[in-house]
């Protein structure tokens, strides 16, 4: 349940530089409402640790781009010359 209502949650992120800064966790007591949760403490926690896993995933994700970006554009070659 924890993952069908995190899913239901918009996230938001940034504005100027594009990070995700998490889930709008405004949304989530009406959720809890509409689906009759029982134990929402429970399901929060549940909810809380996946955006923690998807807050890392997608840092590493937007590190990895900004360094393919740094990255020199052209193959670098190196040559063994004699003589």
């Amino acid at each position: 349940m924890a993952f069908f209502i995190s899913d239901q949650i918009s996230d938001r992120w940034d504005g100027m530089s594009g990070s995700y800064l998490g889930k709008n966790w405004i949304e989530v007591e009406p959720l809890f409402k509409l689906y009759k949760i029982d134990n929402p403490k429970e399901i929060f926690g549940f909810m809380q640790i996946y955006d923690m896993y998807l807050m890392k995933r997608r840092f590493e994700d937007a590190e990895r781009k900004r360094k393919a970006k740094e990255a020199p554009a052209g193959k670098n070659y190196t040559h063994n010359v004699k003589g």
